[in-house]
Formats: C-alpha cells, structure tokens, sequence
C-alpha cells in the first residue's frame, strides 16, 4: 500500500504542477493584453497571491471536491484516484499543446464521477456535492457573462465624461488591485481542489483517518506542498494561452479588464466561502466575453471564443469516459 500511496502522491503532484502551469494565464490574461503589467510582471504577482489565496477562505471547497464520489476502498481507491489525476494530466496537457484554455477543475470532477460509476454506477455519485458543481458551472458561464457585461456598462455610465487619459490611468492602477484579488481568489479555490484531492488520496491511504462531517482540516504541509507545486506551474506562464484568451479572442480596454477581474475574483471568493468548485477558466472567459460585447457582439471574435467553448462542452464528457474506463480496466488487472 506504502508504494502505491506515494505513486499516486506523485501523479497528484504532477496534476497539481500541470494544471496550474495550464490555468495560470486565466489569472493574467487581461492585465497583459491591456498593457497594465508586462507577462513577467503579471506572472509575478499571479504567483505571490495565488500562494497566498492557498492558506486563505477555509476548506469547504476541499471538502466538496474529496466527497464527490465514492471510488472504492483501500487499495482499490488509491488506484482509481491515481487514474483520475492521469486523466487529469492527459486532457490538460492535450488543450495547452494546442493553446486552447481548458478548465482543470472540471477535468478533475468528471474524472471521479467517472470513476465513481466504475465502481457503484451512479449510486456512487454524491447529490450534494453535484449540486454544487452545477451551481458552480452557471455561475462561472451564464452569470460570469452577465456580471462583466452589467458592469462594464455601469463603468461607463458613471465615467461617460472622465477624459480617456485620466480612466486609464485610473484603471492602471486598478487592474494592479483587480489581478491581485484575482490571483488570490484562485488561488484559494484551487487550491482547495487539490488539497482536497491530496487529503483523499492520504485517507484512503490510511495515513489519516477517514472524514465523517461535512468538515475537513487540511494538514499545514499538505497546504505547503500544494502551494509550492502551484507556484512552480504558474511560474511557467502558458503564454500560448495568454495570446489565444487576451488578443485572439477579445481585445479590452483597461476599465473593461478591471470590471473582468473584479467580476470574477468577487465570483470565486464568494464560491469558495459557500464550498462551490467553480472553473476560473470558464469564469475569466466567459467574463472577458462579457466585457467585449458591452461594446457590440462583433468586437468578440466568435470563431475563437466557439473553440474554446467547444473545449469546455467536451472536457465533462471526454473526462467522464477517461475515468470510467481508466478505473474499469485497472479495477480488472
């Protein structure tokens, strides 16, 4: 058991490394394309208070995300975690080669319903915890478009005579304020989805003991050790990301990225206080859509924006089958 616990610690950590690596450029796409920070700059304050939103907001999301389905025990549900992260790892990996935005959080979730089916068909599936996703799904699609898109304008009616000059400089600084919350919000929300899956796999490994209340308490040094591996990823940058979400898809003006950064940073604090797993990268795109159409649909470049919508519809079902299968044929070695 001791050798396959620590395999899978390992492939969690990989997973953890991969999908910062690929979900760091959410956080900092805006305040590139707006020409607020340079892409060092940004990715520098991206990974100082993503490192700090990693201690910040409690554990309920954890606590959602090591509850979504039951995949066994013992031996049996180590190894089924360990497939769910390579899913993880494959679709992930796949979407960056290719520069399309994916949502790792969703990844993750429909791999252990898969492998949650495997092993006890949709009993396995846990209610509540679905619940959440889905709440967490259309707050991060429908109301992430609406709130930027409401915002956006409510920016411009209240700085309809302030001289262009002054709102962006005004906005510099803002943006500077919005990424920061931005990077800390994520950082807490994802945070907790990996610690959540980490502190999973170690109670199913027997090193603690198995959770009975709704409540989890994440040991401190598996809290360090997640934020470590999240700070490497994001310290990579995934520029192709970057170029593909904030100058392919939309361009903005430095108000329209502020309005984006608050929109989803106030998203995903709020999600994460209520422990609902919410995917930045379905918030942030959606959000950035949101913004470009307060001035006209035609200033979103559709084209892009149905890939990456075409991505996001295929990463539940895609996953799904990745853990189904995954765990089936290992359950039957």
């Amino acid at each position: 058991m001791s050798v396959i616990l620590a395999v899978v610690v390992l492939i969690v950590g990989m997973s953890i490394l991969i999908t910062s690596w690929t979900d760091a450029p959410n956080t900092t796409a805006t305040v590139i394309s707006t020409r607020v920070l340079n892409p060092k700059a940004a990715i520098a304050v991206g990974l100082l208070f993503n490192l700090f939103g990693v201690f910040l907001l409690g554990s309920a999301v954890a606590a959602t995300m090591a509850n979504i389905a039951a995949i066994g025990t013992g031996r049996e549900a180590l190894v089924a975690l360990g497939v769910v992260q390579l899913s993880v790892i494959i679709w992930s990996s796949t979407a960056w080669r290719y520069g399309i935005p994916t949502s790792g959080t969703h990844a993750m979730i429909a791999a252990l319903m898969g492998a949650g089916i495997s092993y006890d068909g949709f009993n396995a599936l846990n209610g509540n915890s679905i619940y959440k996703v889905l709440l967490g799904l259309f707050i991060s699609s429908f109301a992430g478009f609406m709130l930027s898109f409401l915002t956006t304008k409510l920016i411009e009616f209240f700085g309809e005579n302030m001289k262009r000059r002054t709102a962006n400089r005004y906005f510099s600084y803002g943006q500077i304020v919005s990424v920061s919350l931005l990077a800390l919000s994520n950082g807490a929300q994802d945070g907790q989805k990996f610690m959540g899956i980490l502190y999973f796999a170690l109670v199913v490994g027997g090193v603690y003991p198995e959770v009975t209340s709704g409540n989890i308490e994440i040991p401190l040094w598996v809290m360090v050790f997640c934020a470590i591996l999240m700070s490497i990823g994001i310290s990579f940058g995934g520029y192709r990301i970057i170029k593909k979400m904030g100058m392919e898809m939309v361009q903005l003006e430095k108000y329209q990225g502020f309005a984006v950064e608050m929109v989803a940073a106030g998203s995903m604090i709020a999600s994460t206080l209520l422990g609902i797993p919410m995917s930045s990268t379905n918030l942030k795109g959606a959000a950035m859509m949101g913004a470009g159409a307060s001035k006209g649909l035609n200033r979103v470049n559709w084209s892009v924006a149905k890939e990456m919508i075409f991505a996001w519809l295929l990463t539940f079902p895609v996953c799904l089958a990745f853990g189904y299968v995954f765990s089936t044929i290992v359950r039957r070695i």
